[in-house]
């Protein structure tokens, strides 16, 4: 049940999640058609005209139809935080050191594979920095994990 809710977490993370889109913002046939709108429904029938059509790795791929590759792709893992219950597993995780949900905070994070384990570690040292108090809010989470990985020499790299 509980991956299930963590999954179900990240779905709904990466649906509002202020990332700088693969192949940019614009990219791909849905985006031209539908350009200057918005709403979800607009969202995602941009995404499934790209999606079914292939056209947007077609344009990363060439450089045509609006795709650039050439920025970094960004998430913040802020969006995850902030979701209902998502904040207590993560402390919880943190307390402990391991589990689902600070891995899935790591996974949003871009934490690659070999460095989790030192993640993990990080975030369970710094506990009680990260969360200083019962009424943290996430941003005030997400700012502090950012601190903490800034003064570590692995995980300062995923900040840049």
């Amino acid at each position: 049940m509980k991956k299930t809710l963590i999954a179900a977490a990240l779905l709904g993370a990466s649906t509002s999640a202020m990332a700088v889109a693969p192949g940019g913002p614009g990219c791909g046939w849905g985006n031209m058609i539908f350009e200057g709108k918005s709403g979800m429904p607009v969202h995602l029938l941009a995404t499934i005209v790209n999606g079914t059509s292939g056209n947007a790795t077609f344009g990363m791929t060439t450089g045509t139809n609006g795709c650039d590759t050439n920025g970094s792709l960004t998430y913040s893992g802020q969006s995850l935080l902030g979701m209902t219950g998502v904040m207590e597993e993560v402390a919880q995780d943190m307390a402990t050191g391991d589990g689902e949900a600070l891995t899935a905070l790591s996974v949003s994070m871009g934490i690659e594979t070999e460095d989790r384990a030192r993640f993990n570690a990080l975030m369970h040292e710094n506990f009680a920095t990260i969360f200083p108090n019962q009424d943290v809010t996430a941003a005030e989470v997400m700012a502090s994990i950012t601190d903490v990985m800034k003064q570590d020499q692995a995980m300062s790299k995923y900040l840049a």
